[in-house]
């Protein structure tokens, strides 16, 4: 009998990085945060699209160096024990994945922390010296494609996954998902999460996620 593997899913702002996002910090780095801040309640309000955001984040972050942004990536607030759950998952011969609305040069970074796979948002290389490509910016639905395609590079079954996440950009992946833990959540996933978790530790959230197995 062959053994069943899980593919947990992992959203990135307000998820793995408490009470901020990957803009947030980065913009932080170069002293925009108030700027940032306004463009965040655009996306929120719906104003913005994803696409909007990122032309407009590309606008302000004109002067972002690899520097700045390794820096932004250390400083910011990620939950605890985020290494840890992953060595689990890993040790038990399932699966971790990040998929994000950010910049691919910031989600990337997760997999030297032992994420099977990441996906965020195609930017241009730094320094910038290219346009944001819309078509590479991905969408609430896009995380749907991409967690179908991971299924089939791990040979898992939809029906075996686990989403994390806190917000409007990851209702449509709880909705196909059987299980999903909402982490730090605003009220757009009410009543879609399986759990719901306030506080700072993964290994608390992963527990919640193992007593559905």
């Amino acid at each position: 009998m062959a053994t069943l593997r899980r593919l947990h899913l992992f959203d990135l702002d307000g998820t793995l990085i408490r009470g901020s996002a990957a803009a947030v910090e980065i913009s932080r780095q170069l002293g925009l945060s108030a700027e940032i801040a306004e463009l965040e309640r655009e996306f929120l309000s719906r104003r913005l699209e994803p696409g909007d955001f990122a032309v407009r984040a590309r606008e302000l972050w004109t002067e972002l160096t690899t520097e700045q942004v390794a820096a932004a990536f250390e400083g910011a607030p990620w939950m605890t024990g985020i290494r840890e759950v992953w060595s689990d998952i890993r040790a038990r011969g399932d699966y971790c994945a990040v998929i994000s609305l950010s910049p691919d040069f910031f989600v990337s970074r997760l997999l030297d922390w032992g994420a099977h796979a990441t996906h965020g948002s195609r930017w241009p290389v730094l320094p910038f010296t290219e346009p944001v490509d819309r078509a590479g910016i991905l969408t609430p639905s896009a995380k749907v494609k991409i967690a179908n395609s991971l299924c089939a590079e791990f040979e898992v079954r939809m029906d075996d996954c686990v989403a994390y996440g806190d917000s409007m950009s990851d209702a449509e992946i709880f909705a196909v998902v059987p299980r999903s833990v909402a982490v730090n959540a605003d009220h757009h996933l009410s009543g879609l999460a399986t759990h719901a978790y306030t506080g700072g530790d993964l290994r608390e959230v992963y527990e919640l996620a193992r007593l559905q197995q």
